[in-house]
């Protein structure tokens, strides 16, 4: 890539900035040509990376709108502190733009006056959000509903949503877009509203951790409140002893939005910490829409509550148990013993409608995944990698 060592200079950036075929490299820092990341975000070019020296960069909010565009942290990353600053009244960046992608940034401290501020506000375009941490957000990320936009989320980390008293901050609240897939994501710490939101119209939730963990008192850790077509797969999703709601995962509490509606549900380990129990999964009536198809195979409940009770749909091979010293703080504690009975129990999932429920990955402290080789005998759940002995 080239390096544009002038284009920091603003008043000279019209007639310096070449062609959009000549990609360049944007690097950003205290000692760099460009100091400012907003400064960056106003040079860049289609095709450009961005490079943001590692640091913390205080109230440097910024607006993307390139249409095609690289912004990474290098080395252990650039952290984002809000800072009580944002950008048009909404989020630390405003990502308006075509096909972006940013890697290893930590976004902190979004606040704005209606309470609505987020790390990143994604408007319009495709993103891909990879290894990167929002950190005590009015809401991590917040979409539109552009129902053309596709969003992408993995490796990421999402915690401590402020403790505002009546304020509701999702930790990832994804609008009426197209397409949803997170991956290889750990949320944790919500305060009275969802770790995950998501109006899209196709949800992939692959291989995540979505435990609240002690201090957290979210509502819903997964809410699909206008239904739509939702693929849940390997995932760790826990309630806190603490929490708002009794429910972990709620399906269509709004109503259906369209007429095509399917919730699979494989291999997931669910975890309630409530000594009342609760709700494991809540799939609402349809008044308008036919009944959702709900597929529900190899999951492991963790405490006590209702899974199948009550909702429509197919539900094979999901066991309860409650195991010693059971929590949603740890892997080590919701992963089976080698030789419990319910190993070899079950039968593999098979594939829906082309759709495979088999899972591919295990989640990988603290985040990411790991492949997952089929073992001999499945485990319902999403731990094959036994409880070490």
């Amino acid at each position: 890539m080239l390096h544009r060592t002038h284009r920091w200079l603003l008043v000279l950036s019209a007639a310096l900035a070449p062609s959009s075929a000549m990609a360049a490299e944007l690097r950003v820092g205290p000692n760099e040509p460009i100091q400012r990341i907003a400064d960056a975000a106003r040079l860049a070019q289609d095709g450009d990376t961005v490079s943001i020296q590692p640091g913390t960069y205080h109230g440097d909010v910024a607006l993307w709108t390139q249409n095609r565009l690289t912004i990474r942290g290098l080395g252990a990353g650039a952290v984002l502190d809000a800072a009580g600053q944002s950008i048009e009244g909404k989020a630390i960046w405003v990502i308006r733009g075509g096909d972006i992608r940013i890697d290893n940034i930590t976004f902190r401290g979004a606040r704005v006056p209606h309470l609505n501020g987020a790390g990143i506000r994604f408007e319009h375009g495709r993103l891909s959000i990879i290894n990167s941490r929002f950190i005590d957000n009015e809401n991590g990320i917040l979409t539109s509903n552009d129902p053309s936009a596709r969003l992408h989320v993995e490796n990421c980390q999402f915690d401590q949503a402020p403790r505002h008293p009546g304020a509701l901050h999702h930790l990832l609240y994804v609008g009426q877009i197209d397409r949803f897939t997170l991956r290889g994501s750990r949320l944790q710490g919500g305060y009275n509203a969802h770790l995950v939101k998501t109006r899209a119209r196709s949800n992939h939730i692959e291989y995540n951790w979505i435990v609240d963990g002690p201090d957290g008192e979210a509502s819903y850790e997964l809410e699909f409140p206008e239904g739509g077509l939702a693929t849940v797969i390997g995932n760790t999703i826990g309630q806190s002893a603490n929490t708002s709601n009794t429910t972990l995962i709620s399906y269509g509490a709004e109503g259906y939005r369209s007429d095509d509606n399917r919730l699979l549900l494989s291999h997931n380990t669910l975890v309630s910490e409530r000594n009342a129990g609760g709700i494991f999964l809540r799939v609402w009536p349809s008044q308008t829409a036919a009944t959702p198809t709900v597929i529900a195979r190899n999951n492991l409940l963790i405490g006590l509550g209702a899974f199948a009770l009550g909702n429509p749909g197919e539900f094979i091979d999901n066991p309860s148990t409650i195991p010693p010293a059971a929590s949603s703080e740890h892997a080590i504690d919701v992963r089976l013993a080698p030789d419990t009975l319910l190993r070899g129990h079950i039968s593999a999932a098979p594939t829906w409608r082309d759709i495979p429920l088999q899972p591919t990955h295990e989640f990988r402290h603290p985040a990411g995944t790991v492949a997952l080789e089929p073992p001999q005998r499945w485990a319902p759940g999403a731990w094959q990698t036994p409880r070490p002995r």
